[in-house]
């Protein structure tokens, strides 16, 4: 019993492991981060599980999906296997005297990976059958595409190391010639002395190894073997590693430029196993040539590519596609945002929304009836699940009363995915004015703007957006750089049908003349936690409180018109995708977003100030609040939400000391939260300013957990359950007695 312990303690399998352990924790923390995003421990609300459980290519989940994962699963594979074989080979001197030893090395290498994989199968093969509800024949045929995919991409490894790395049989023949060399670069690290190595009393103690067969053979003493020898052995495979990590990422760099190809667009968990591949290798070459100053030299390149950067050449930072960035910089400081919103300039864009207020109401009147009611739309934030949840609602509204919902609608404002849902139907509604064949209550427009986007994303980051972004396109006259916020862009055209495809200025007119309602997007600045107000009318009385205006310096301006700000740089060309996008710029997923500004002006989603629009919305009744009490018999506030109104309060005992000193910043993770109490604010507010009987609220709230129902992650990605769940969100009771609430509101 105890020697058949001790055969497997010292089997080759167990010894790398215990030597990963020691020496390559940073390595084993790849696979340890896998698992955290397919069990969902890190990332759940953003969906990251459902990336690994359900990958999507080409609109489809299915067998080339799994395929793709299981490519690129199996150069994550192989990365890991080249890197610690160059980092923990020289630790067995013993895999020289093999044949094929980088073969022996892999298949003594996979405990880990073999573990990874079985837990792997077994997630899969429940998600499938618990959440999506797949057959046992779909299943496995998803199985065996994961396996299909990582089996074909190790063959190409292993024939590739079969015909080009030589093993001890190709050295013997000439060993004198090999003797007078002593300049060989030492395997693994530098100066490494195998001959101190290969002492039984200084190596690390294997008694057997797999084979080719998966059959365990015992090892055999090396020390008769030539020094010289056996480096030349190891410094031969090493090198071919070497050459096919840097293959592959010329290869991925390659890729990069066929981003705007659908067939390349590969599901996002492979963009992730890619990244970490690329993770992976670059913590083993820094390790491989500097050993233990690994850490100091990876904090001196980071300090290094820090500073580079800073200049204009190297520096690429993402841009507004649409606005002139050769111009002179638009000034960004308080007296250029203070003569923006003059007092005269208000009252001028005040009247000129009143315009465009009396069009809406001329449209909305008839004789005899009675004063229209006004609809102002807020709609949240929240990916994919916000837009079709906001495209689900909207469709059911506007059929069941009769239309009438979006030509009362005066005001669609709020974040991100709502936004996105939003404004694809507003230009459905418009293109339907003239167009009978343009059906606002298709079903597929809930389709279409509920279609991934997230797999093009990752893959322009993994494979474009981590090198320096280098190829470009043209917006009129202007040049940009083509990465994520592009392929974004050309992703939600595609989705769209290319409906969005126009200008800021193109709906100007249409919104002048009350054809549509006005849209304020309003993405955050970065620099000092004002908002951009973007829209194709002035709405300088946006930038700051009415208060402010009658009494001077009483209240700061908190706003930005960003079409006077930028009109110099050409703000009306702003392509309305770019400005979407603006709206929608969730950090580290998305690029922050660079304007053309002294100094320069970082906008990121709308959510962080205001993820629901009713900060918007207020403003908006605070300044047109005589001609709305004057000109219309009420007014309905609209709220289209794709989260919760009351969360779980969650417990804060039983946490150690490390905790306990980070608790404060706590707060910073409920800022949706604390928007919800600024928004009760605000709405009480609202009904000081219009009465309780003149103000209808009508509040519509994605929240599947009260039917214990599959809640749709926050992601740029929706699985087919998700969706299913949210075209049936609809129907559950409480937005059913709002949905005829609303329709009673806007009966004449």
């Amino acid at each position: 019993m105890l020697k058949w312990m001790l055969n497997i303690f010292y089997s080759f399998p167990i010894r790398l492991l215990q030597l990963h352990l020691r020496s390559n924790l940073l390595l084993i923390g790849m696979w340890a981060f896998l698992i955290t995003l397919i069990t969902g421990i890190i990332g759940r609300k953003l969906g990251f599980q459902y990336l690994f459980l359900d990958p999507e290519y080409l609109n489809a989940v299915n067998f080339w999906s799994y395929f793709m994962i299981g490519l690129t699963f199996g150069g994550f594979l192989m990365t890991w296997n080249l890197t610690t074989y160059l980092l923990t080979a020289h630790h067995f001197p013993f895999l020289a005297s093999l044949r094929n030893p980088f073969t022996k090395f892999c298949l003594n290498n996979l405990l880990l990976p073999i573990l990874f994989l079985i837990f792997y199968v077994f997630a899969i093969i429940h998600f499938q059958l618990r959440f999506e509800g797949w057959t046992t024949e779909d299943i496995l045929l998803q199985v065996i595409g994961l396996l299909t995919g990582m089996l074909t991409l190790l063959i190409f490894y292993f024939l590739y190391f079969h015909y080009t790395n030589q093993d001890i049989s190709s050295y013997k023949k000439q060993i004198e010639a090999r003797q007078n060399n002593t300049n060989t670069i030492n395997p693994g690290r530098k100066d490494i002395d195998l001959e101190y190595i290969k002492m039984d009393a200084n190596r690390w103690r294997v008694d057997n190894y797999f084979n080719e067969a998966f059959k365990f053979r015992p090892v055999r003493s090396v020390a008769h073997y030539d020094v010289i020898m056996l480096k030349q052995i190891f410094k031969q495979n090493h090198l071919n590693a070497l050459i096919i990590q840097l293959l592959t990422m010329m290869g991925l760099f390659t890729l990069g430029s066929l981003m705007d190809y659908s067939l390349f667009r590969i599901p996002a968990a492979a963009s992730i196993f890619i990244m970490l591949s690329v993770i992976t290798a670059i913590i083993g070459a820094i390790t491989y040539w500097f050993d233990t100053w690994r850490n100091t030299i990876i904090i001196l390149t980071l300090i290094a590519i820090n500073f580079f950067t800073s200049f204009q050449h190297l520096n690429y930072s993402n841009k507004a596609y649409g606005l002139n960035y050769e111009k002179q910089l638009a000034e960004y400081r308080y007296e250029k945002l203070q003569g923006i919103c003059s007092a005269e300039q208000i009252k001028q864009d005040i009247n000129s929304t009143i315009e465009i207020l009396e069009h809406w109401k001329a449209k909305n009147s008839s004789e005899g009836k009675e004063k229209p009611k006004m609809v102002l739309m807020a709609v949240s934030g929240g990916g994919l699940r916000a837009a079709s949840w906001t495209t689900n609602v909207i469709q059911n509204a506007d059929s069941l009363s009769g239309g009438q919902l979006l030509n009362h609608t005066a005001l669609i404002t709020g974040a991100s995915g709502g936004m996105l849902g939003a404004a694809y139907l507003r230009e459905i509604y418009l293109r339907q004015q003239s167009d009978p064949n343009a059906n606002l209550y298709a079903s597929k427009h809930l389709e279409n703007i509920s279609k991934d986007m997230l797999n093009s994303i990752a893959f322009t980051l993994v494979s474009n957006d981590l090198f320096l972004p280098w190829t470009r396109f043209k917006v009129g006259q202007n040049t940009y750089r083509k990465d994520r916020g592009y392929i974004f862009e050309q992703q939600l055209n595609e989705n769209t049908g290319n409906v969005l495809e126009k200008r800021l200025s193109d709906y100007y007119s249409p919104e002048k003349t009350a054809q549509i309602p006005l849209m304020f997007l309003t993405p955050s600045i970065v620099n000092d936690a004002r908002r951009f107000i973007i829209s194709p009318q002035p709405v300088s009385y946006m930038m700051i409180a009415p208060v402010g205006i009658e009494q001077q310096n009483s209240v700061e301006i908190d706003a930005v018109d960003f079409r006077r700000l930028f009109q110099e740089q050409e703000a009306d060309s702003l392509l309305f995708t770019s400005a979407l996008r603006m709206n929608a710029t969730f950090p580290y997923i998305m690029p922050n977003v660079h304007l053309p500004s002294r100094p320069e002006l970082e906008a990121v989603d709308a959510g962080f100030i205001d993820n629901y629009g009713i900060l918007s919305i207020t403003r908006f009744i605070q300044v047109f609040r005589e001609w709305i009490l004057q000109n219309t018999s009420g007014v309905v506030l609209m709220q289209i939400s794709s989260s919760t109104k009351i969360d779980p309060i969650t417990a804060n005992e039983n946490k150690g000391i490390i905790e306990t000193i980070f608790n404060p910043i706590g707060i910073a993770g409920q800022l949706i939260s604390l928007q919800e109490f600024e928004h009760d604010n605000s709405l009480g507010l609202l009904y000081d300013l219009l009465g309780p009987d003149y103000l209808h609220y009508v509040r519509f709230v994605y929240d599947p957990g009260k039917n214990n129902k599959l809640k749709a992650s926050i992601s740029f990605h929706l699985t087919n359950r998700e969706k299913e769940v949210i075209r049936e969100e609809i129907e559950v009771a409480d937005n059913q007695k709002n949905l005829l609430r609303l329709v009673q509101l806007l009966q004449p």
